[in-house]
């Protein structure tokens, strides 16, 4: 083992890490996660858990409001206000011989 993390990287994928080697320079994993974002930790070859910055796992689990309604649902929209042309072309069917 070169002690290095084993890098996953492919276009923005945090870095991951192999349990025993996230053990072993856990301060470094820890300064990563608070410097470059999450960091995946490893176990027999799947991804086991995720280290982030407190403050994004806050965010991440913070309660959200609930709208009280569901009009105020649809209220709270971001289509809210958006005029939509809901008028269609009658349609009588087609002519069939039975």
């Amino acid at each position: 083992m070169s002690g290095k993390p084993a890098n996953t990287r492919r276009k923005k994928r945090p870095i991951s890490w192999q349990l025993q080697t996230a053990k072993a320079r856990f301060s470094e994993v820890f300064r990563r996660a608070r410097s470059e974002g999450p960091q995946y930790v490893t176990r027999a070859g799947k991804e086991a858990v995720v280290i982030v910055p407190a403050e994004q796992f806050e965010k991440l689990t913070a309660p959200r409001p609930q709208p009280r309604s569901l009009v105020e649902f649809f209220r709270q929209s971001p289509l809210y206000g958006v005029k939509l042309d809901l008028k269609r072309d009658p349609d009588f069917g087609r002519d069939i011989e039975l």
